[in-house]
């Protein structure tokens, strides 16, 4: 709950504020003061009788009533202040800075719901415990440094790590990015991420709010709530970055497939952030990079120009992008030749736009007209430019922000001379603009930001799926890993292709079907979980007589209780599966099959039930794209066909929860379309 008196309190008491700028009280009136505050500012210190100019209240049942409270004392102090200041003083807003709550003992986890009970009874708001607090244009209320500066357009930045805030902050205040808000939830006893995300998206005005937000997330404790927030701000324009931190395996139920193997919690986080529209992000340089990004003109195309005085950072600029899929198009021609004629002898324009060390600040202009107005196949610029000790960095900056202001293209600055150049940097940030010093971490954010899809659509559709059908045989299943022929009952409700097959423990009857369907077939176990592992599995057989042998060889082997046989298809092997994920749902993998899958790991995910959209971004976000595009004068494989399984299968998991795992592996594709040639699945009620 997020209330009036949180946002922008008229009066507010530091209990446990002090003199003492080193100690959390004390930093915490000062920051206030130095921000600032217009309201009402008290403190409550029992040792003194005026802290910073301010007078010092012995108790905070002499204080006049206030609005918000932030509370600066020992863990064990805290529930009988804060009783009396939600129940005598009507305060209705708490940030509690203290420590030693449920985050170091059980003692401290029951002390931290009773402080929520009291908060909740008198209708407050509560931020914390264990938070460094909450700062945006109204007031400071924080013991920490850096307080950045704040702006209307600054970003919303909300963080469960208060440390992790002030890095965060430390490297976007050396970019030059404002920020709006900083919210630290702490322990988020009463209000996390996803509850500061719901407040700004039910109070969103497009008029007045930041429409940047960056997140660091320890734990998603609601996902839909933040799946349906984020991406309903994003709809609204705004753009969200984000960090999952906690990205390692924990507490997962041993693998018995490569669905089982590859999906896990962080999986459900990439697959959620993905739906979502979110930039998830892996650093802290990465995250503000994006937020930086954001902050600039929109990117609508993927054709770069790179405009430089200095090669080695032009030629790992393109590197980068090239490997985010970015283009940096040649440019030739008599445009071309007309660009190189107004410049130095020794430039080059082929892209990158190299004006070299001797190129003046005109130079750099002529080099952006060029792109801006002349080069066709040009989206945007990135512009290079440090100091070589030749030319003036504040005339080559004036024309740097002119330019930015002018262009309808966007152009990233990448200033590097941070230390050489330090005043002509910071006098070009004054002005409002960002500064990208690092070129690679420029070009890999940027990919990051080109290829994430946008937020997925919220019709529901059922793509032909019989919802009625596979409720009644879910039900109707037992738990555990299924019979072949129930597998295939499943995949049919959701009209997914079959390969022939029969499952059977008479030999004359298998012989018959490999006859009707005509060799070479495959034979596997029935029974066995892990075929293979036994030797379960034979390919290509191709007479009869092999067939009987196989069938008596794998008649032996434990727990199996029949053999299943299919003619052998011949393709490209396509790898689906789908795990279920607490709290998230099922995650869906897809990628190829094979080598793909098995070593290299290949997989892209989304979260169920998948849109067309969402699904053709996972399959071409994939390292083996080019395979089902197809190469090197290789056929391609039916990409929509892939994207049919895909969808159907997902919207069938949406209305069945209690299949627990999925794994289609192979899916063959065919010159007469793909077929699901063996699949697991396991069912927990």
């Amino acid at each position: 709950m997020i209330n009036r008196e949180l946002i922008d309190p008229q009066s507010i008491v530091v209990v446990g504020g002090s003199n003492n700028v080193h100690k959390p009280g004390g930093r915490t009136v000062r920051n206030l003061l130095d921000g600032k505050y217009n309201g009402e500012l008290y403190v409550v210190n029992a040792k003194e009788t005026e802290v910073q100019g301010l007078k010092s209240y012995q108790q905070v049942k002499d204080i006049p009533e206030t609005e918000l409270a932030i509370i600066c004392i020992p863990s064990k102090s805290c529930l009988e202040v804060i009783d009396i200041l939600a129940n005598e003083k009507n305060v209705k807003a708490f940030i509690v800075v203290s420590a030693g709550f449920g985050e170091e003992t059980k003692e401290g986890g029951i002390l931290e719901d009773q402080l929520l009970k009291i908060c909740n009874d008198a209708g407050a708001s509560m931020i914390g415990p264990n938070c460094i607090g909450v700062m945006n244009m109204n007031y400071h209320g924080v013991f920490t440094q850096p307080v950045p500066d704040f702006h209307p357009d600054g970003v919303d930045f909300i963080s469960s790590s208060g440390g992790t805030a002030l890095f965060i902050m430390e490297s976007a205040l050396t970019k030059g990015l404002r920020f709006s808000s900083v919210w630290t939830v702490g322990n988020s006893k009463q209000i996390g991420v996803e509850d500061v995300l719901e407040h700004m998206d039910q109070h969103f005005d497009p008029a007045i709010d930041s429409k940047i937000k960056m997140l660091y997330v320890e734990s998603v404790k609601d996902p839909d709530k933040l799946l349906f927030h984020a991406s309903s701000l994003i709809r609204k324009g705004c753009r969200i970055a984000a960090i999952k931190a906690g990205s390692t395996e924990s507490g997962k139920r041993a693998a018995s497939s490569h669905t089982g193997a590859m999906a896990s919690s962080d999986s459900a986080v990439e697959a959620l952030f993905r739906k979502a529209g979110i930039v998830r992000c892996f650093s802290r340089e990465e995250l503000t990079t994006v937020a930086s990004i954001f902050t600039l003109k929109e990117v609508k195309g993927k054709n770069c120009a790179i405009v430089t005085h200095a090669g080695g950072p032009a030629v790992m600029l393109a590197d980068a992008l090239s490997k985010g899929h970015i283009n940096v198009p040649d440019l030739n021609g008599s445009v071309a030749d007309e660009l190189k004629s107004k410049l130095y002898p020794g430039a080059a324009v082929g892209n990158p736009i190299d004006i070299i060390g001797t190129g003046t600040p005109e130079h750099l202009a002529t080099a952006i007209d060029y792109c801006e107005n002349h080069f066709e196949n040009v989206d945007l610029m990135m512009v290079i430019f440090g100091s070589p000790g030749l030319v003036k960095l504040y005339d080559a900056y004036e024309v740097l922000h002119k330019k930015m202001e002018e262009c309808e293209k966007p152009i990233f600055p990448v200033l590097p001379s941070i230390v050489t150049a330090s005043p002509e940097v910071k006098s070009f940030i004054k002005k409002g603009h960002v500064n990208f010093s690092d070129e690679v971490t420029l070009g890999t954010a940027l990919s990051r930001v080109l290829n994430t899809p946008k937020p997925a659509s919220t019709d529901i559709q059922l793509y032909g799926v019989d919802v009625p059908a596979i409720r009644r045989l879910v039900e109707s299943l037992p738990d555990g890993y299924q019979s072949p022929e129930d597998i295939r009952r499943i995949l049919q409700t959701a009209k997914i292709p079959l390969v022939e097959e029969l499952a059977s423990e008479n030999k004359k009857e298998l012989i018959a079907f490999a006859k009707k369907v005509n060799y070479p077939v495959v034979a596997k176990v029935v029974g066995p979980v892990h075929k293979s592992d036994i030797g379960g599995v034979a390919l290509n057989i191709r007479t009869e007589e092999h067939l009987v042998m196989e069938y008596q060889r794998m008649m032996k082997l434990p727990e199996v209780t029949g053999v299943l046989v299919q003619p052998m298809l011949k393709g490209q092997e396509l790898f689906l599966g789908a795990k279920y994920e607490n709290r998230f749902g099922h995650i869906v993998l897809c990628g190829l099959g094979g080598i793909f899958v098995e070593v290299l790991q290949d997989v892209s995910y989304g979260l169920a039930p998948l849109s067309y959209d969402e699904t053709f971004s996972m399959i071409r976000s994939l390292r083996g794209y080019p395979i089902i595009k197809g190469t090197r004068g290789q056929k391609g494989i039916g990409e929509q066909q892939y994207a049919d399984i895909i969808v159907r299968l997902s919207t069938m998991l949406r209305f069945a929860p209690e299949i627990k795992e999925i794994d289609i592996n192979p899916i063959v594709a065919t010159e007469r379309g793909l077929f699901a040639v063996d699949a697991r699945i396991r069912i927990e009620k």
